[in-house]
């Protein structure tokens, strides 16, 4: 099967989240079921930095946006073939969304426009690569006006569309959507239209053959106006075409038996590497050394979504009572930076800050701690809990989307059955956050039951074979939809 793969982010690339590890990931495992897999991104300098040797493949005219260049050749250590779109919106340094301040690039909808155009024509075969797609495949809002460009044309490709968080819908006004050149009857609730606004997302939510999101549970949480962000009716009306299927880990850069960032290497069985994970990284981070203290870790974005700000609470509730060390990597909202800086500046050799973001620390924080603790107040999937259970790093997670999933915490009866993975709490409250780790550091005290749940959790399996499998179920049940659609 032909699919085009479109995204506005993948690893080795680049990365701001979890989408990027997804794009950078799913391709190539497909290509190992040996489907024929083919990406599309925006050529940043950054992406075309790292992407090596590079050729023009061919020159697109998309008005009312302009013209691009795709420029062809491979994603870095894998076969899938990469196409960078490269267009002067693309051309500039730094963050792929956002300006140094710190705001969106005020010209993002003629972006990410710009990159859905062009992936329809690709599509299409209209411009002279002498390939055409059976599927697109779109992700986030950035790419969801590819499914709604396709939808117009008789002899289409099927569309599947990934929803990676439904936070991030793309809204803007009707200026925008009449200077982007869109059909008139698109500004209705059925197609673009969304309270007076645009809503990129629904190019792929109204317009694709299928949907899915990254996780069973969050597919279900997001056909509520609890988590639907205004588009839960529309996502209930079509959710016989609606899938969560759960994002997969790539073992070969998440593993500790053969990471290159950690100071020494462990694997099941044989702990003693961690240990001395540990104390480097307490020593790293200015942390005191003890290896007796547990030593809880987060990194992500400082984003209220995250729940960093629950930590932080929860920490100062059970410091006055409880021995444990605590570091935070990340950055985000500034006054959730500045909250992470203060407590550590209050809590000197037990709690550390590091405001950024920095790949290789995050592998030493994974490898180093004891725990990791993700407080979201929802989560489409979560990659973090996947990386911790194979660093055995047992997960403190929310009961919410893909958390809920994949983490089985240490009731009694899953301790005795030999099933629990982590501790598992369910309100967004410092005290609910502050009770689950209570419960952990107690059984930190029990290094046999401790021993077993890291043995559990590293003996699991998240990598992505099943998930791309999966993923070409999904393809195969769109071609089918479409092919319907063409009957009727």
């Amino acid at each position: 099967m032909r699919v085009l793969f479109v995204a506005s982010e993948a690893v080795p690339l680049v990365k701001t989240g979890g989408l990027g590890d997804v794009a950078g990931a799913l391709p190539p495992a497909l290509r190992r079921l040996r489907q024929d897999v083919r990406l599309l991104l925006p050529a940043y300098p950054e992406a075309r930095a790292r992407a090596g040797r590079l050729r023009p493949a061919a020159r697109l005219t998309l008005p009312p946006l302009g013209e691009a260049v795709l420029l062809a050749g491979r994603l870095p250590g894998t076969s899938v073939p990469l196409w960078l779109l490269d267009a002067p919106a693309f051309r500039r340094e730094g963050h792929p969304y956002t300006a140094p301040g710190g705001h969106d690039w005020p010209d993002n909808p003629q972006r990410f426009a710009l990159l859905a155009r062009a992936a329809a024509e690709i599509a299409l075969d209209r411009c002279g690569l002498g390939w055409r797609a059976d599927v697109l495949h779109a992700h986030d809002w950035q790419t969801a006006l590819a499914p709604a460009l396709l939808a117009a044309e008789r002899d289409r490709p099927a569309t599947v569309f990934t929803i990676h968080n439904l936070a991030y819908r793309g809204i803007y006004g009707r200026e925008v959507f009449d200077a982007l050149g869109l059909p008139a009857a698109w500004w209705h609730p059925e197609a673009l239209e969304f309270w007076g606004a645009m809503a990129f997302i629904k190019g792929g939510l109204a317009f694709a053959d299928r949907i899915t999101t990254v996780s069973p549970t969050y597919a279900r949480e997001i056909r509520t106006p609890t988590h639907g962000e205004g588009l839960d009716g529309l996502l209930r009306a079509r959710s016989e075409r609606l899938h969560g299927i759960l994002n997969g880990v790539d073992y070969a850069l998440w593993d500790p038996r053969h990471d290159p960032h950690l100071p020494c290497r462990y694997g099941p069985g044989r702990l003693q590497g961690k240990a001395a994970c540990k104390a480097a990284l307490q020593a790293e981070l200015g942390l005191e050394p003890d290896p007796a203290a547990p030593l809880v870790v987060h990194v992500g974005r400082l984003v209220a979504q995250k729940g960093v700000d629950l930590l932080v609470d929860a920490a100062a509730a059970l410091w006055p009572r409880r021995r444990f060390q605590l570091a935070v990597l990340g950055t985000g909202d500034p006054a959730l930076e500045r909250a992470v800086r203060d407590a550590a500046a209050a809590h000197p050799g037990r709690m550390a800050a590091r405001i950024g973001y920095d790949e290789a620390l995050a592998h030493r924080m994974e490898a180093g701690a004891d725990l990791f603790a993700m407080p979201s107040r929802f989560e489409p999937c979560g990659l973090s809990q996947l990386y911790s259970l194979r660093y055995g790093t047992l997960p403190v997670v929310r009961r919410t989307g893909g958390l809920a999933d994949t983490v089985i915490d240490a009731l009694p009866h899953h301790l005795r059955a030999g099933l629990a993975t982590g501790f598992v709490f369910d309100q967004a409250e410092p005290w609910a956050l502050a009770e689950a780790l209570g419960r952990a550091l107690d059984l930190y005290r029990d290094r046999r039951a401790w021993r077993r749940l890291q043995d559990t959790g590293m003996g699991l399996d998240f990598g992505w074979p099943e998930s791309a499998r999966q993923y070409l179920a999904v393809y195969r049940a769109a071609v089918a939809d479409r092919d319907a659609a063409v009957l009727t």
